[in-house]
């Protein structure tokens, strides 16, 4: 009994480390790419519904998809309405791997490890390593399947264990046990896989496995409930459409197998051919499907259910110091970590530019209110610039997607850029009130040059922050051309500035500061062309320098 047992828990260790492993890799593999899937075509529920069954179906984890889900509603991606879509949609996405485990591919199992293993350790390309460690986690999955398969083989000999499985009958008892197991395993497919083998072995009539399968609905809300409890009001809710529709959905399909429980029976046994394991994973599969074709028509009335649950009002984001997309109050899932710390790197973007227009103003107009609020958004962005900075170290040591993995150096990067932008307009802001103290004038010339310039700075810093953040490459080459046009102004206006100075027409004191402005300018528009280009794998900027030199030498 003690190698049997041993045997078993083997099989089971081996059977979810498999599962995890396909899983991960799968999401490694496709996240980025999945996850724009979703953000494009999910405007309505059906598009939503055909997505998440996709998309869950691809990545073979129905809470990854959840998780995914819940995090794009904290981050204001996708509403409520368009969440539970996708959620109805993962629900059936995820009876996927009851299905491909009801084939038996126990046989083929070691050399689809072995195919794993070689692609692992003899690949360098990444992608075809992420390939390899989906095949490996499907091949260790089977292997796991069959050790414990064997070890049941002989399980079912034992007149006690058949008694204990015999026992229940209750179905009520039958759906607690699929809740509370799949709970504990946070993971469906995984209790459904045990389900199914325990089928195979004669040791669980097909009838309470209809009845455990609907626990595994429930159990499988755990992992969607964990992540949005630190979330915003409105994820909070889209994790409650997640238990709300498998609640519902389970009280009617209890209903319905209560009162046509042997004509269901007989149909799932004769579409799967009198195979226990396929009568499991045919049920799985059939009783998601008829839970969303019957609660799909209703879904604004589940979204608005959830209002009951979760009351009040979203606290207004950007009031004081606090992080609107990342951090305490948000939803952490590997697969949106970047995406999320790209929209927070937006916000304190435009908070940058907004500050140095405002600088600008303050500079020229003294107005105190205005230097003032230059300061204090200052002290915001250095907030923001630590605590992205200590997020995006922390997403660092996840496994991420492989495209989002590439991109995380240039994250680094343009924080600091965006930090920088900001403590320019500090500097502007320190020169209003040297100007105001020491009573520091500029002629009229000058003020139009630096408004000038302010406009094509705060231009090629907008492009250049639309292209980092939607990777709208629309104005890649304007950004180029603003530049070029930007560092041109400087010369010029440096020269111009000399000029004055030479003539007599401005105080030296007045000359070194519009000096220093022109040239913070000209930086700021440096740290832009950084931002725009942070994330491409080719340097534009590199390629023109080289086109212009071979120019030249011609």
């Amino acid at each position: 009994m003690a190698e049997i047992i041993l045997g078993l828990m083997g099989g089971l260790g081996l059977f979810l480390y498999g599962m995890k492993l396909m899983s991960d890799s799968l999401e490694k593999a496709a996240g980025a790419k999945m996850r724009s899937i979703l953000e494009f075509f999910t405007k309505t529920p059906l598009r939503g519904i055909l997505v998440g069954t996709f998309f869950t179906a691809i990545i073979q984890s129905s809470s990854a998809a959840t998780v995914m889900v819940v995090s794009f509603v904290n981050s204001g991606l996708m509403n409520l309405y368009q969440a539970a879509g996708v959620i109805m949609g993962a629900n059936i996405g995820t009876t996927v791997t009851s299905q491909l485990i009801s084939f038996n591919l126990s046989a083929l199992a070691p050399a689809i490890v072995m195919a794993g293993v070689i692609m692992v350790m003899f690949s360098k390309k990444i992608k075809i390593q992420r390939v390899g460690e989906v095949l490996l986690g499907f091949g260790i999955l089977f292997m796991g399947l069959t050790t414990m398969s064997s070890s049941m083989s002989v399980l079912k000999e034992s007149p006690q264990v058949v008694e204990v499985m015999g026992s229940l009958t209750n179905p009520i008892l039958a759906v607690l046990v699929g809740m509370v197991v799949t709970a504990v395993l946070q993971s469906s497919s995984a209790t459904v896989g045990i389900v199914l083998l325990l089928a195979n072995q004669g040791l669980l009539d097909i009838r309470i496995c209809f009845f455990i399968i609907l626990g595994c609905n429930i159990g499988a809300c755990v992992s969607a409930l964990l992540a949005g409890l630190n979330g915003k009001r409105d994820a909070k809710r889209a994790s409650l459409i997640h238990l709300l529709f498998n609640i519902i959905g389970t009280i009617i399909m209890f209903a319905a197998l209560m009162i046509a429980l042997e004509p269901i029976t007989h149909f799932i046994q004769a579409i799967s051919g009198n195979s226990p394991g396929r009568e499991v994973a045919n049920a799985h599969t059939l009783i998601k499907i008829v839970e969303v074709v019957l609660l799909a028509p209703f879904n604004k009335q589940i979204v608005k259910l959830t209002g009951l649950f979760v009351r009040g009002d979203e606290k207004k984001a950007g009031e004081g110091f606090q992080l609107q997309f990342i951090g305490a109050k948000s939803v952490f899932s590997p697969t949106t970590a970047v995406f999320d710390a790209t929209r927070e790197m937006e916000r304190m973007g435009h908070m940058a530019i907004t500050n140095l227009e405002r600088a600008m103003n303050a500079l020229i107009t003294l107005d105190e209110d205005d230097i003032k609020e230059v300061y204090e958004v200052e002290k915001q962005i250095d907030f923001l610039n630590h605590e992205i900075t200590n997020y995006l170290v922390k997403v660092n040591e996840t496994t991420l997607p492989t495209d989002d993995a590439k991109s995380m150096g240039g994250l680094f990067h343009v924080v600091n850029d965006i930090e920088r932008i900001g403590d320019h307009a500090e500097n502007i802001a320190d020169a209003a009130i040297s100007r105001q103290e020491q009573n520091i004038d500029f002629s009229e010339q000058a003020k139009r040059e630096l408004s000038g310039m302010l406009d094509m700075v705060i231009k090629v810093t907008t492009y250049a922050l639309d292209m980092f953040s939607h990777n709208n490459q629309e104005h890649m080459q304007e950004i180029l051309d603003l530049e070029d046009k930007v560092d041109q102004a400087e010369r010029d206006l440096q020269e111009s500035h000399i000029q004055r100075l030479t003539r007599g027409e401005c105080t030296a004191s007045a000359g070194m500061m519009y000096s220093d402005i022109i040239s913070g300018l000209e930086r700021v528009s440096d740290h832009a062309t950084n931002i725009a280009f942070s994330l491409l794998d080719d340097d534009p900027i590199e390629q023109q320098k080289e086109q212009r030199a071979q120019a030249a030498g011609h």
